[in-house]
């Protein structure tokens, strides 16, 4: 997700975030702003300088600084702002324009499926529902009914994605399955976890994965990021860190060959276990130190007083911020 002032500012970090790597046969960038003419000009922007396929506006970031500004999730509580938006963006682009939203704001006050109606005939080709309020962030499960409330109010025209908990090709198929106007569904957190899952969805299988080969996909990013970086010393450690930070999800992951039940779910937190041979159990540990030696065994010795916590904590894992 690119933000519509910084993009607009020419900030470079941002717009590296719109670079697209000439394997990607299909691309599309997110942005988010909190204002028509921000937006509009932003997406005039990317179409006339970017190689996109579609442009998506997020309308659910739960993140503070994002709200606090007026995009995000806050655009729920205006929705005549959304309508502004969408229509002031699709008038000056023939990309498709998609739009993300979640259920509300607030717990108990949806909103989704007033505007989902509507937003086809204001410019929007599709709409992305995550089954959450923005007050829930990604405690508690999603709510998968309400998305079918939202997808039974489209227009036939209109694509409907859901979003939410999906972290296995049973919970693709049900959810797929469980509305014929559901497009198709959004994977996010569960490809952080496990990046197999589209492996597994497209070849209908749970893959008992072994420590080898997910310590193979491992140096593939090591590798991709060094090649982006470079290999020198500011190269390594900017690797690292992005490594770190993927690291903190990956340890979710509790291996096919452990469970009892079968598929895992994406809230579940299990109680302290041991992999099938050392390499698994150290992937498994939620020790950023464990984190570490993972990194030091793919990039070397961390710097001299080198320490480590995850940016991001909107996970299953967090206290409910709404009880």
């Amino acid at each position: 997700m690119a933000m519509c002032t910084n993009l607009l500012q020419g900030q470079a970090s941002e717009w590296a975030l719109l670079r697209r790597h000439s394997s990607e046969d299909l691309f599309g960038v997110q942005i988010c702003g909190a204002y028509p003419d921000t937006v509009a000009r932003t997406v005039e922007l990317v179409d006339n300088e970017c190689s996109v396929d579609f442009i998506d506006i997020n309308m659910g970031c739960p993140i503070d600084i994002v709200v606090n500004k007026g995009a995000g999730s806050s655009l729920l509580t205006k929705p005549m702002r959304i309508k502004s938006i969408v229509q002031a963006a699709s008038t000056v682009t023939e990309k498709p324009l998609t739009v993300k939203v979640r259920t509300a704001f607030f717990e108990g006050r949806n909103r989704a499926d007033s505007i989902v109606s509507d937003i086809y005939d204001w410019g929007a080709s599709a709409i992305t529902v995550h089954g959450r309020s923005r007050q829930q962030r990604y405690s508690k499960l999603a709510d998968w009914d309400y998305i079918y409330q939202c997808a039974q109010k489209a227009p036939d025209q209109l694509h409907v994605v859901g979003n939410g908990d999906v972290f296995s090709f049973t919970d693709w198929n049900k959810h797929v399955s469980g509305c014929s106007k559901i497009s198709t569904c959004m994977i996010a957190r569960g490809a952080l976890i496990k990046p197999w899952i589209f492996t597994e969805v497209k070849e209908q299988r749970h893959w008992d994965i072994t420590s080898g080969e997910r310590f193979n996909i491992l140096k593939d990013f090591v590798s991709f990021g060094l090649e982006h970086w470079g290999s020198d010393s500011k190269g390594v450690e900017t690797t690292r860190y992005f490594l770190l930070e993927w690291l903190s999800y990956t340890c979710r992951y509790i291996p096919v060959g452990l469970l009892d039940v079968i598929p895992q779910r994406l809230n579940w937190r299990p109680p302290s276990y041991c992999g099938r041979d050392d390499l698994e159990t150290l992937m498994i540990s939620d020790s950023a130190a464990d984190w570490i030696r993972i990194s030091e065994m793919l990039l070397g010795k961390v710097p001299e007083g080198f320490t480590f916590t995850p940016k991001h904590k909107s996970n299953a894992y967090d206290r409910a911020e709404n009880g």
